[in-house]
């Protein structure tokens, strides 16, 4: 029994050490400065950078309702929650057309961070690009996000677990197809529930041990 104590806790240390930066970073506070509950809307292009057809801009915090009617030029209602419409895009401040594309609108908790979110689908040249995060920047309360700093939110709201966030985080470095399904298998909660054994099993190990003369 002993030795069984030894090896799962060698594994465990072994694991958690490859996620303890990631822990750090997921533990930093979501809100802060310049006051007491104030939560910066963040915005970042979700796609990859360079030239391509279509480009995601993901905006995530409380402005986002606001920043969307903004740059659509909505007056009240917002689209139907999870529903693309096409839309034209202006810039807020000259109302100037930026570009004409999809938006859509998640309403928190259902959405990827579990705040209120939505999404710019836009031609992907870099002057269109431009534009919009520039446009995005120009509203008040809204910030450019942080390196992974829409996956933090989401672990602090409880959408995803840390393993999950590793499994996504391998998904989108995955460049064989052994990586992928590692990787599906890990954000599909595989990973979290061997550890949830794990822990179980040191739990009780440790009762067996405690009880022993």
């Amino acid at each position: 029994m002993a030795k069984m104590f030894r090896m799962i806790s060698g594994a465990l240390v072994r694991r958690c050490s490859g996620v303890a930066a990631g822990l750090r970073f997921a533990l930093r506070p979501l809100c802060s400065a310049p006051g007491p509950g104030y939560c910066p809307t963040i915005f970042a292009l979700s796609s990859g950078h360079g030239k391509c057809g279509v480009a995601v801009i993901r905006v995530s915090g409380p402005a986002s309702a606001s920043a969307l009617r903004s740059l659509a030029g909505m007056k009240q209602a917002l689209p139907a929650p999870r529903t693309a419409v096409l839309h034209s895009l202006l810039d807020p401040g000259r109302g100037e057309p930026l570009d004409r594309g999809l938006v859509l609108w998640f309403p928190g908790p259902h959405s990827f961070t579990g705040e209120d979110c939505a999404e710019f689908h836009v031609h992907g040249g870099p002057a269109v690009i431009s534009g919009v995060l520039q446009a995005l920047g120009s509203l008040p309360g809204l910030r450019p996000a942080e390196a992974g700093e829409f996956t933090r939110r989401a672990f602090q709201a409880g959408k995803l677990d840390l393993t999950e966030v590793e499994g996504l985080g391998d998904l989108i470095h995955a460049e064989t197809e052994a990586q992928r399904r590692q990787a599906l298998r890990q954000m599909a909660g595989d990973l979290g529930r061997l550890y949830q054994g794990w822990s179980q099993a040191l739990t009780r190990v440790q009762a067996l041990q405690s009880g022993t003369p």
